[in-house]
């Protein structure tokens, strides 16, 4: 069991994978509520300003994120927004939404690759193990967010949260 993540693709699926040292109720919580959330989503340098949350099936997850470092050029200042859409929650083993590129309305993003994404959350010996499958509409729209650096993102986004979990055990 490792703290590093894994990752693989297959096809139009991107797995990763994660073991955080913190009990499984407690990562569950920190993806389903906005007060944990505006810690640690997103990358270094980045923050959310706006974490709206309807957790539940058909609910909505609105949310901006900005970055706040200067030393990212370009991207200082920019608000990137996304949209999550609940379709299955099991209270402490699994989350299940659709992931949206949107505007500040909420209206979603044209162009931009939906994604179905799968967390599932596994005890292990008190800690997690994360489990986040992603499936696009293709291989292609897949390796358009590789290419936009998503992995290093996310890389960046679960060390956040594992920062996070320590911090309030």
């Amino acid at each position: 069991m490792t703290n590093k993540m894994i990752s693989k693709v297959e096809g139009k699926e991107l797995i990763l994978e994660r073991v955080f040292d913190a009990p499984r109720e407690l990562v569950f919580k920190a993806f389903s509520e906005a007060e944990h959330l505006k810690h640690w989503w997103g990358p270094r340098g980045w923050t959310l300003t706006v974490c709206n949350i309807d957790f539940r099936p058909g609910g909505i997850w609105h949310y901006c994120m900005k970055c706040i470092d200067q030393n990212q050029g370009d991207f200082y200042g920019f608000e990137s927004w996304g949209k999550g859409v609940y379709q299955e929650i099991v209270e402490s083993e699994k989350i299940v939404y659709i992931d949206y590129f949107s505007d500040a309305k909420g209206n979603e993003a044209e162009g931009m690759p939906a994604t179905k994404v799968t967390l599932t959350f596994v005890e292990h010996d008190g800690k997690t193990k994360l489990i986040n499958r992603a499936i696009y509409d293709s291989p292609e729209a897949l390796q358009t967010v590789l290419d936009m650096g998503m992995e290093q993102g996310i890389t960046e986004t679960w060390d956040r949260l594992a920062e996070h979990l320590q911090s309030i055990q």
